[in-house]
């Protein structure tokens, strides 16, 4: 953020004088509240919560309550070989999020991937027409529709196997969230299992929380003989971790009604705060900095994202 200021009396600058222009680093962090029943906290002011950056407090410069504030999202379905027994899942999923949560003043698209990275609908307010075209995408899939060829999201890459995960969230985010205003959010079907992404897991969630967009991930794990294997269990830690780094959440798909999940999606997108502060270090030295934002009051448990890289 760059900031003009001129020494003027009457705040005009006069002519030939050059502006002073301040660079400043406004951190911005967006985050949400509940109580030890697990409601969302409405009623938080900015004198009942702490923020502090690598252990050391910091001044909140801006302090605001975002209600039913227009949602902005990217639904991300994993159509890889892994999931093949869980498209049907996926489909209904989707079907109920849309219907359930998507407004009028919101919007979504859908991106789905393999060892390619698909647009199958761009931004729409419209929740039938995304599922349409998820159908329309499947039947393109089995050779069973003449549509045109579907866009790609990134560039032009040789992939040998085929799953990237991991690309396909760091594209969403970079060549469809980024620009974008309202409360930002990914949705991701998948079991968190990557093999053929250019961008590794650590990038990839550093970029998410620079732009300060949300992942939830929603995972479907097909078990062997009832247990998870060993590529199960870690796919399960890279979901969980997407979650927690970006004060989003980690739902198990099996184990979960759709129509609470999502409703607790919904409640928490359209229910809470931003906060912004300068960091006392200010340094732009390439390194990660911790955010910690601290409850006064017993019980309350904040959800956001762990931090930012200074760049």
């Amino acid at each position: 953020m760059v900031v003009v200021a001129a020494a003027m009396a009457g705040g005009g600058i006069s002519s030939g004088q050059e502006p002073i222009h301040v660079a400043v680093n406004l951190v911005n962090v967006a985050f949400s509240a509940r109580d030890s029943r697990g409601a969302l906290v409405e009623n938080l002011t900015k004198d009942d919560v702490e923020v502090f950056e690598d252990a050391v407090a910091q001044k909140i410069s801006f302090f605001a309550k975002s209600t039913d504030v227009p949602l902005t999202l990217g639904l991300i379905v994993d159509v890889s070989g892994s999931q093949d027994h869980f498209s049907k899942q996926h489909e209904q999923d989707l079907e109920v999020f849309l219907k359930e949560v998507l407004g009028p003043k919101d919007r979504a698209f859908l991106v789905c991937f393999a060892n390619h990275i698909r647009l199958v609908s761009d931004f729409s307010h419209s929740g039938p027409e995304i599922v349409e075209r998820m159908r329309a995408y499947q039947h393109w899939l089995k050779g069973k529709s003449k549509h045109s060829e579907i866009p790609e999201l990134g560039p032009a890459e040789e992939r040998d196997l085929g799953t990237a995960f991991y690309d396909s969230i760091y594209y969403s985010v970079t060549e469809k969230l980024k620009r974008e205003e309202g409360r930002r959010a990914l949705l991701i079907f998948s079991d968190g299992e990557d093999n053929s992404s250019s961008h590794d897991m650590m990038t990839t969630i550093e970029t998410a929380q620079g732009e300060n967009v949300v992942v939830y991930s929603i995972r479907y794990t097909e078990k062997e003989h009832g247990k998870l294997t060993a590529r199960n269990k870690y796919g399960t830690s890279v979901m969980d971790r997407f979650a927690k780094e970006t004060g989003g959440a980690h739902i198990d798909a099996e184990s979960t009604d759709p129509h609470t999940y999502f409703r607790q999606i919904a409640e928490e997108l359209r229910t809470s705060y931003e906060l912004a502060y300068y960091p006392t270090n200010g340094d732009k030295d390439q390194t990660f900095h911790k955010i910690v934002i601290r409850p006064k009051a017993a019980g309350v448990k904040i959800r956001t994202k762990t931090g930012y890289f200074s760049k």
